[in-house]
């Protein structure tokens, strides 16, 4: 996700250096044995050579041998090569990765609505995927996944690192476990990005670059800058803008405390601010949003932008909000503290307490008081994982299942799909999460899928 203080790439090269000196690495002792011996360790290919995904990729390296990059821009393929130590072969098909019996692994960097095609055909043609987020383009796709990667067995971990973070899972941890009392209720809490910015001007295609290929399934545009690389996501054709690009990684964790990892919501009543509403040839999605989510257990979500943690990333600055837009954004009668937060991350609110995490840390009475009042032994405890990446090259070999599967990332992402669909419909939904539809709204229930451009359709 991105950030005005730190790229992706540096997020992910300082958080592999402070895991690397955790002396708890459950992972890392049996894969530090096997790839002794150079022929155990598995090839990998990086597809999408942006910042995220050379991160994953430089992180994979520990453990893979990087053989192959492929990118539809050849200058970002060449950089991932050289970042990636000048060895790998670059490939200007994606398809042609799944031919080579030298390749185990395929590294998923791509936008968003690539994800899912790129993770589908790596199964089908028996590879292991390390799936990039937002892991699905629509509710639908993520459907299709699930049915995919059950068939063909593969081991798929969706890149929501914060699942071997151990904060968070402290956090997980001492919720289910009843610290806090009964659950009552969750806040997840996004920074607000600003996505005002445009129009933009059609420019030339860049030498080196297939833009129609970058297209996909989304319909055609021209060119601009704008639309690749890092700012993509705040295009609703191609990505779902803040709702599923930090949403992804909040809501999953508010899923886990919540013991909804397999379930979804109930209901979703969203609402939403887009500063280019209207204007062609703009940034689309919104960057202010506020919504309520209930689920069967009778815990209530609230997922919002967080308006006082202002931040931009390619866009225009954050304009202040005027009282009458906050007032309509969040409600009369939400709680203030919520209007007022400057932070993001998961507030989970029991019925004797608090706790709150983000990845700057865990904090609330019952978390100062761990030290002292340890779980007991007997206690439920999240499954072990200290390296994300480490876990899933561990599944590769062990054929395990990994921490963060698809199953329990499609579910989630569905919560951040429906809030999108809510809050641009305006109006608020049923949803049947046995079923896996919306209920009793027939152009909402169609959004769950989109037109796709053929030839780049899923199937």
């Amino acid at each position: 996700m991105p950030s005005s203080t730190i790229t992706r790439r540096r997020f992910f090269q300082a958080a592999i250096a402070a895991q690397a000196t955790f002396s708890s690495l459950r992972a890392l002792p049996s894969l530090a044995s096997q790839n002794k011996q150079k022929n155990d360790r598995p090839g990998a290919a990086l597809v999408g050579c942006g910042g995220q995904g050379t991160g994953d990729a430089a992180s994979a390296s520990r453990f893979c041998d990087i053989v192959a990059v492929c990118d539809v821009d050849s200058k970002q393929a060449q950089k991932a090569k050289k970042g990636l130590g000048g060895k790998a072969d670059i490939v200007s098909d994606y398809r042609k990765l799944f031919e080579r019996k030298d390749i185990d692994v395929i590294i998923n960097g791509t936008p968003d609505h690539w994800h899912t095609k790129i993770n589908i055909d790596a199964c089908r043609a028996g590879k292991d995927v390390y799936a990039e987020k937002p892991l699905t383009l629509t509710i639908d796709e993520g459907q299709k996944l699930c049915k995919v990667v059950e068939e063909t067995g593969r081991v798929v971990q969706v890149g929501t690192q914060q699942r071997s973070e151990r904060q968070f899972q402290t956090a997980v941890e001492l919720v289910r476990n009843g610290r806090i009392g009964k659950l009552k209720q969750v806040w997840v809490a996004l920074p607000w990005y600003s996505t005002k910015g445009g129009p933009f001007d059609a420019q030339p295609v860049p030498a080196g670059f297939d833009w129609d290929v970058y297209q996909g399934q989304a319909p055609v545009r021209d060119y601009c800058p704008q639309r690749t690389h890092k700012t993509f996501r705040w295009f609703y054709i191609y990505a779902g803008g803040i709702v599923t690009d930090w949403g992804n990684h909040h809501i999953d964790i508010a899923h886990w405390g919540m013991d909804c990892e397999n379930t979804g919501p109930v209901s979703v009543d969203a609402r939403g601010m887009f500063p280019n509403e209207g204007k062609p040839n703009c940034f689309n999605t919104a960057d202010r949003f506020f919504s309520k989510m209930a689920y069967a257990n009778g815990v209530e979500l609230l997922y919002f932008s967080s308006i006082h943690d202002k931040r931009t990333y390619g866009t225009e600055p954050c304009v202040d909000m005027s009282d009458q837009q906050r007032q309509w954004l969040f409600g009369k009668d939400t709680h203030k503290e919520i209007q007022d937060f400057n932070r993001n991350g998961i507030m989970f609110i029991g019925e004797k307490g608090r706790l709150f995490v983000n990845r700057g840390g865990i904090y609330g009475k019952v978390a100062e008081e761990l030290k002292e009042n340890p779980l007991p032994g007997d206690a439920w405890r999240v499954p072990p994982s200290a390296d994300h990446m480490a876990n899933f090259v561990e599944c590769v070999k062990s054929r395990k299942t990994p921490v963060s599967t698809v199953a329990i990332q499609h579910r989630t992402i569905t919560a951040c799909h429906l809030t999108n669909i809510s809050l641009r419909l305006k109006r608020k939904l049923k949803w049947d999460p046995a079923a896996q539809r919306i209920i009793g709204d027939k152009e909402a229930d169609s959004w769950r899928s989109r037109e796709q451009r053929a030839p780049y359709g899923i199937s």
